[in-house]
């Protein structure tokens, strides 16, 4: 999910927003005769859009006079284009089943919802695009910095160890990611049976020795071993479902690829110096996040911005 902070702040704006029926002049005018407000690595960005973050902004009780939206819009087109260079974006499927939480924890329909965003001038694909990056970039980030996995000296491990008194301990799982791929053209019409497919070999599986074996006899299923991974490492959109998983594989999801599962090699407790790494600078990330302020996503997007051809007109 985006971050928590900004998703409280919008949430009691919608409950108000959603017995208004006034659109923001601005953005009217915005749509009426959009013109290009900046160009960010070749990218544009338009009136229409700095005027629908200056909604959003408004939403989330923010400042939101033009300079700052158009600024914002600036720092989410670097975003994304990064996110699209090293190809760690989330699907689509994620972003709309974070949308159906959104407006579920505000007790409406996504329907609903999309008619209060577009009141508001802010509009659900705007949104969306919001989502999407607000999803992704701090995987970016972590990949790009260590996250979960970070880079502490050996007097940096033993330091945080003695302030513990302990190592800690967390799950050492190894993971094979099994996925019954679906073609983008045939999505719409075999999505449906691959996922009946997919939750079917479930409690066919063999494990995963056999698992190759296993994908070999249906059509258009491949297997990746995903290797060592530790709690605090794992996905968030998997988390969940790795917890939950029962006879030795996670439910199925929907991703951009198709239909998956994840199976469960083996899981155990660990507490070993690495694993303490990983705990440790997963305490320190969430507590970052907590704060408002992880100071890597802001390194990363000065060095992009350092980078970038920005035109604004």
């Amino acid at each position: 999910m985006f971050a928590m902070t900004a998703t409280r702040r919008l949430a009691l704006a919608v409950a108000v927003l959603a017995a208004s029926v006034v659109v923001q002049p601005v953005v009217q005018q915005a749509q009426a005769a959009s013109e290009i407000a900046a160009v960010v690595n070749r990218t544009p960005i338009t009136s229409t859009d700095v005027a629908r973050r200056a909604a959003f902004l408004r939403l989330q009780r923010q400042k939101s006079d033009t300079k700052t939206a158009r600024e914002a819009m600036v720092d989410e087109v670097l975003k994304r284009q990064e996110i699209a260079r090293v190809k760690m974006s989330v699907s689509t499927d994620d972003v709309d089943q974070a949308f159906q939480r959104f407006s579920a924890s505000n007790k409406m329909t996504p329907q609903q919802m999309g008619q209060v965003l577009d009141r508001a001038g802010v509009g659900v694909e705007h949104f969306k695009n919001y989502i999407a990056v607000q999803m992704s970039w701090p995987r970016l980030v972590n990949a790009r910095y260590g996250g979960a996995r970070g880079r502490m000296s050996s007097q940096e491990l033993v330091t945080r160890m003695m302030e513990n008194k302990e190592k800690p301990v967390t799950t050492e799982y190894f993971l094979q990611q099994i996925i019954f791929v679906v073609p983008a053209a045939k999505r719409n019409a075999i999505l449906g049976k691959r996922q009946q497919e997919a939750n079917a070999s479930r409690s066919k599986f063999p494990g995963c020795d056999q698992s190759k074996e296993f994908a070999a006899t249906m059509r258009d299923v491949s297997v990746r071993s995903l290797g060592r991974v530790l709690a605090p490492e794992l996905p968030e959109e998997w988390k969940p479902l790795i917890e939950k998983a029962s006879g030795g594989t996670t439910a199925t999801r929907v991703t951009d690829r198709g239909v998956e599962f994840l199976a469960i090699c083996n899981q155990r407790q660990v507490s070993d110096d690495f694993a303490a790494e990983v705990v440790f600078r997963a305490e320190d990330l969430t507590k970052a996040q907590k704060e408002g302020a992880n100071p890597n996503e802001k390194k990363y997007l000065d060095e992009l911005r350092g980078k970038a051809q920005i035109d604004y007109r």
